[in-house]
């Protein structure tokens, strides 16, 4: 078994448009960085699977799948932040294949853990809507094939992008079998992700929001991962869990206004990875989200692949020169309020 395997995307430098934030250096300069610290071995890379029909119309509907396409056909904007070109639906489709490939890898134990670079990246894309610099839902197509093809029962995702994962919640928002958390900026795009948004219907109680203000970092996110968030996981004993790694919550990232440290990005995983050991016999992979300071997200990127190896890390970047508010406590305590957690 591979202690840690990556799928990278062929030819993702063909999704390019001039002076976009969401740039294919992002993923280069990472891989880099991998390669460096001798995690890149092209024996642990994995080639991306086809994503069954029945997967994709389950998170996707056939209008939203035609003008994803239409649009790529034509190279033209899908709204003002999201673009496309003639290569980008293939690439899409690649990346969501690569998501899966991990997923299934580490679910069927072929291999421990995963790290799927995908881009372009996927929490903002709804069933209907690409938005976001998202085409396609990486992360829920990847839950969905656990579930549906494999036989998973429980899945989680864990989120903790700067931005809330709208795409992703809305997907799973009524259902029971994958419990979806995320940890976000707010108000900030895409304007969702308020603490009582907690699922509904079969779903209730599956969506956990963590709306933090600016300036909070680190610590707050330690203290949802003590207080709230791994209790609940604990509850719902997922059989895998799948985490949209954005590491633009760090605080060089241009895009927001959080101050987390690379150190506190590898801390979060080592402690999810901790806890697959213990509930659902080690299942945890990463698909990458956001992150536009490259040397944020390569340093983040490395550090996390660490992690998920069982291996030591350092923050070369250090801590962040504005100090961590701690407005956060009292958002928290709405969260906690909400669960009934206080």
């Amino acid at each position: 078994m591979n202690e840690l395997i990556f799928y990278y995307p062929e030819k993702h430098e063909q999704h390019f448009v001039r002076d976009h934030p969401e740039r294919p250096e992002r993923v280069e300069v990472l891989r880099d960085r991998l390669d460096q610290a001798g995690l890149w071995q092209p024996e642990i890379l994995v080639p991306p699977a086809v994503i069954e029909d029945s997967v994709l119309r389950a998170i996707h509907t056939a209008d939203h799948l035609d003008r994803v396409r239409r649009a790529s056909q034509s190279g033209r904007m899908v709204d003002g932040d999201t673009y496309t070109t003639p290569y980008s639906w293939q690439l899409a489709q690649n990346t969501a294949g690569g998501a899966i490939s991990v997923a299934e890898q580490v679910f069927t134990r072929q291999a421990k853990r995963g790290f799927a670079l995908t881009r372009p990246p996927g929490h903002h894309a709804t069933p209907n809507q690409a938005m976001g610099f998202c085409l396609l839902n990486n992360i829920a197509l990847a839950a969905e094939h656990l579930l549906q093809v494999q036989g998973a029962e429980r899945v989680a995702i864990v989120d903790i992008d700067l931005h809330h994962g709208n795409g992703t919640q809305e997907i799973f928002y009524q259902r029971p079998d994958v419990f979806f958390c995320s940890i976000h900026q707010y108000p900030l795009f895409p304007m969702s992700g308020l603490a009582n948004e907690t699922g509904s219907g079969e779903g209730k109680g599956s969506t956990l929001n963590i709306p933090f203000p600016p300036y909070a970092g680190d610590q707050a996110r330690q203290a949802v991962l003590d207080r709230l968030l791994l209790p609940l996981l604990e509850d719902f004993q997922p059989e895998m869990i799948l985490v949209s790694a954005g590491f633009d919550a760090h605080w060089r990232d241009p895009l927001g206004h959080q101050v987390a440290t690379v150190d506190g990005y590898a801390s979060i995983v080592a402690q999810l990875a901790q806890f697959a050991d213990q509930v659902c016999g080690g299942r945890i992979a990463l698909l990458l989200e956001g992150g536009y300071d490259l040397e944020a997200g390569a340093a983040c990127g490395v550090a996390v692949s660490q992690a998920l190896a069982g291996q030591s890390w350092t923050d070369e970047l250090g801590p962040s020169p504005f100090p961590e508010d701690d407005y956060w406590e009292s958002r928290l305590e709405q969260v906690l309020k909400v669960w009934d957690r206080i």
